[in-house]
């Protein structure tokens, strides 16, 4: 098998009707094999057949979820100032309701996952978000704005645990393969959704914003009629005894203090690196350079690598190498000399690969962790435990990097990231024992 962009083909590939494959959504994969009648190896696409058809939907849901919140929420504070002219305390305080609502409500979306199967949370999930990006497509007033704010946080909430326990459960011995998988299709979706976003954002904000609501209500069909029902597993206390369960387990919560630097430094994509693209430049299009880089890294590496490591490493040793490049890809921007903008930017490139090699190195692997400490019937609290301590600590650290890069300088909030990414790796790497796994 191999991807065919041409018209025609090679001259090796067989004649007859083409399989469509959704691997990153605009794809196609066409069944072709070589002179010696040996098929060709694609490995995303033959990774993303052997997942049971729930991982493959939802797959395809996390592309959409993130194509529709990527194409809304990056314009969202230029539209609220500039358009409809909001102070900056005020877009600050929308923003932050956004979020808070999502990350405070993480522990509630993985308990009603647990105690009611992750299918309708994830359909509840998507027709909030449909919900919320519909208000902000109406005429905006403050009230209105906070309002979508709440409900399109507390969207993301519920179905960002709920579909990660899902995968994790149908998935079973394959859950790093599929978590690969689950971050290749989600760093398409942010890579399409910015380039939609910004298409329709010069028309009217409150296009890019309605069409978004429409993505979500499609999704929340789609899932319906075709995402099958899961039966949780009893959960073994109440929902406070699950919560209490999660917070004692010692090994578990160290697991998430340590390796919580990766969503941290992980948002750096979307902050420290793109200012930097754009001083080195002075244009805004080397934004686009920066998230192109990672994307491109992930869609083409990203099984690659995961296959790689599964075989070759253990867990525990994969996670602190993934750490241990991610904190050494703020490393090279330092290096660049201060007068050369090529060099600069190629820097901040070279920084922008190398952290979304170390993400997709580390980020599968971590998620295995996390559903693999759960005990039965406690997978989403688990997810929703994870995703709200590590989500507090990734808004700090980017709060503190803002705050190191205006009161010290960029190298500065470099150094930092750098150091926190290889302590890191250094506090996962204790655990290691043997890095070494046989085939």
């Amino acid at each position: 098998m191999r991807s065919c962009g041409c018209a025609h083909g090679p001259p090796w590939v067989t004649r007859g009707p083409p399989r469509l494959l959704l691997t990153t959504g605009v794809i196609y994969i066409f069944e072709v094999r070589r002179p010696d009648n040996r098929e060709v190896p694609v490995r995303t696409a033959r990774s993303f057949n052997a997942q049971p058809l729930p991982v493959r939907l939802l797959l395809v849901n996390q592309l959409g979820v993130n194509l529709g919140f990527y194409m809304v929420v990056p314009y969202l504070a230029v539209h609220l100032e500039a358009d409809a002219g909001f102070s900056l305390a005020a877009v600050g305080v929308v923003l932050g309701v956004r979020n808070l609502s999502q990350q405070g409500l993480f522990l509630v979306g993985g308990t009603l996952s647990d105690r009611f199967g992750p299918r309708g949370v994830i359909i509840a999930g998507c027709l909030l978000r449909a919900a919320g990006f519909g208000l902000f497509a109406l005429t905006p007033s403050l009230p209105l704005l906070l309002t979508a704010s709440v409900v399109s946080g507390a969207a993301g909430a519920l179905f960002n645990p709920a579909v990660r326990a899902y995968v994790a459960e149908s998935a079973g011995d394959g859950k790093v393969e599929a978590f690969a998988l689950f971050n290749l299709f989600a760093n398409a979706g942010m890579c399409l959704g910015p380039l939609v976003g910004s298409a329709l954002a010069m028309l009217d904000f409150r296009i890019g914003a309605a069409t978004a609501a429409v993505l979500f209500a499609a999704l929340a069909l789609a899932q319906a009629v075709a995402l099958p029902a899961h039966r949780p597993a009893p959960a073994p206390s109440t929902v406070l005894g699950g919560w209490r369960n999660a917070f004692a387990d010692r090994r578990f919560m160290a697991f998430t203090l340590a390796t919580a630097a990766l969503f941290a430094l992980q948002n750096q994509l979307y902050l420290l690196l793109p200012t930097a693209a754009v001083e080195a430049t002075g244009t805004e299009w080397s934004t686009a350079a920066v998230f192109g880089a990672a994307t491109v890294a992930t869609v083409a590496f990203q099984v690659r690598a995961t296959d790689w490591f599964r075989r070759r490493r253990s867990p525990t040793a994969s996670i602190a190498i993934g750490m241990g490049l991610i904190g050494a890809a703020f490393l090279p921007p330092l290096a660049a000399p201060v007068d050369e903008p090529g060099l600069r930017l190629a820097a901040v490139l070279l920084s922008a690969l190398v952290l979304s090699v170390g993400v997709m190195i580390a980020q599968p692997f971590v998620l295995e962790r996390v559903a693999d400490t759960a005990p039965a019937g406690l997978t989403g609290t688990y997810f929703g435990v994870y995703y709200l301590l590590s989500g507090l600590l990734a808004a700090l650290g980017t709060a503190a990097a803002g705050l190191v890069a205006d009161r010290a300088g960029t190298a500065a909030s470099w150094l930092c990231c750098a150091a926190l990414g290889l302590a890191s790796a250094a506090a996962v790497a204790r655990g290691t024992r043997n890095t070494v796994r046989t085939s």
